[in-house]
């Protein structure tokens, strides 16, 4: 079996977008190093997965990024897992809504950390290492950073905010190291949504291409912007269907 030489980093990997990406790039060769907070039986049947299809070539770390203190001490963890790391991707994100009259500081610093604060961290203290790899930097943000989502106010700074720091890092990181950005649209609707049918068929009218994205849409993006993007950085890739158009 070939050796793998190339390690990610995916934070929050084991459900949804993450999941797919993990996959992704796990069937093109890489070692994948997974985050989780809470979903622990998630983290290690998606260790098990991949491990089963190439033994040792997946690792899984658990950390609340919302109440992470050592942002230094948690990255050299991830370097220690497979010996380096080429591709860091920031997935790992907190969402749901707060109204003008429901903004405090505990969900300020909630979403900020866990969207914004957390990307810039892990970005500042694994950044020798991409460096020396040449490697890249991958921000998962969302189409509704413009227009905003209505009554979302804090997640919508944070992911627009996101969208600042994948600029200001790819000017800031080049040449060395390539920092782009994917937004996804309508991807999945979580479970628990009662009104999930309507809503989906109302934004399905908007949609250009008439179908809602798959994860795998999004993992096929990532890849492409690590593995056939030499000379893009600063891009944020919107993977909606063409639904921007309609918005």
């Amino acid at each position: 079996m070939r050796k793998r030489i190339k390690t990610v980093l995916i934070t929050g990997g084991v459900k949804r977008i993450g999941l797919a990406i993990a996959r992704c790039l796990h069937e093109f060769g890489y070692n994948i190093v997974i985050t989780y907070n809470t979903s622990s039986k998630q983290a290690k049947e998606i260790k098990d997965e991949l491990n089963t299809k190439s033994v040792g070539t997946c690792e899984i770390l658990k950390c609340d990024f919302s109440r992470i203190n050592n942002y230094n001490d948690f990255s050299k963890k991830v370097l220690k897992c497979f010996g380096g790391l080429d591709v860091l991707i920031n997935n790992a994100s907190r969402f749901y809504p707060t109204k003008i009259d429901e903004v405090n500081e505990k969900s300020w610093l909630d979403l900020i950390d866990t969207n914004l604060k957390t990307p810039l961290m892990l970005s500042k203290f694994l950044y020798p290492e991409l460096k020396k790899k040449r490697g890249s930097i991958i921000n998962i943000i969302d189409i509704h950073i413009d227009p905003p989502l209505k009554d979302h106010i804090i997640y919508n700074l944070s992911k627009a905010g996101l969208l600042a720091l994948t600029k200001s890092l790819a000017k800031d990181l080049a040449p060395h190291v390539r920092v782009n950005g994917v937004s996804p649209g309508a991807i999945m609707w979580p479970e628990a949504d009662k009104n999930k049918e309507k809503k989906k068929k109302d934004i399905l009218s908007r949609i250009a291409l008439k179908r809602v994205g798959d994860p795998d849409d999004i993992a096929q993006a990532v890849l492409f912007l690590i593995e056939n993007a030499g000379y893009v950085t600063g891009q944020n890739i919107d993977i909606d269907g063409g639904r921007k158009l309609n918005m």
